[in-house]
């Protein structure tokens, strides 16, 4: 069984089905499709399966498309076959999602300030807007440190890839940004999950 996902080396989204497949056991039946998704201009090949043009979204044998990233991470944990369950199904199961949430909303965030500061030509710039999604990635750092630290910490689910992956952006495109510093429990954790072969091996580039 082949998952065909429409794919791209920078996106933490994509990094987020990737590194769910290497827990599951499944990094060997995914199939990478090329992609040129942008905010702008974007790519038809992707707009007939998933009319945002988003990544990732994945496509099943019959080309049943499935998206956005945690829905495919969902879709991955269903069938793995190794590991840990990415989805706990007892009493944790709500604190999970909620945390996987919260750090989506921190790569979202991420994501819109980069769109308004590298892609937007440098007159249209919104100062505000820009740092108004830094307060979102400031507030969302901070929760993931405090009140959800405990379910990203427990074991490595999917809440836990999707705060690596967002930490992990923000390494890759906010180079400058000093989060660890007032996140010393964030930061621990996030130097001890990076070292695993998940992580390594889905190191975004571009």
């Amino acid at each position: 069984m082949t998952i065909r996902v429409f794919h791209s080396p920078a996106s933490p989204y994509v990094r987020k089905v990737m590194v769910a497949a290497a827990e599951r056991g499944l990094a060997d039946q995914i199939e990478k499709l090329p992609s040129a998704a942008g905010p702008v201009k974007r790519d038809p090949g992707i707009v007939q399966h998933n009319a945002s043009g988003k990544v990732p979204c994945a496509l099943l044998a019959d080309d049943t498309p499935l998206f956005d990233s945690r829905v495919i991470t969902q879709y991955v944990d269903s069938l793995g076959v190794a590991g840990d369950p990415l989805y706990p199904q007892d009493a944790r199961r709500f604190a999970v999602l909620t945390a996987e949430a919260l750090a989506e909303s921190v790569l979202d965030a991420a994501l819109l300030h980069r769109y308004e500061n590298a892609l937007r030509p440098e007159e249209k710039r919104w100062e505000d807007w820009s740092r108004g999604q830094m307060d979102k990635i400031d507030s969302g750092l901070d929760d993931l440190e405090g009140r959800w630290f405990a379910a990203i910490t427990d074991g490595f689910n999917a809440a836990s890839i999707a705060a690596a992956c967002a930490l992990g952006y923000l390494d890759f495109r906010f180079a400058s940004k000093d989060w660890r510093s007032t996140r010393p429990r964030l930061a621990e954790w996030f130097a001890t999950v990076s070292a695993r072969p998940s992580m390594k091996d889905s190191f975004p580039a571009g």
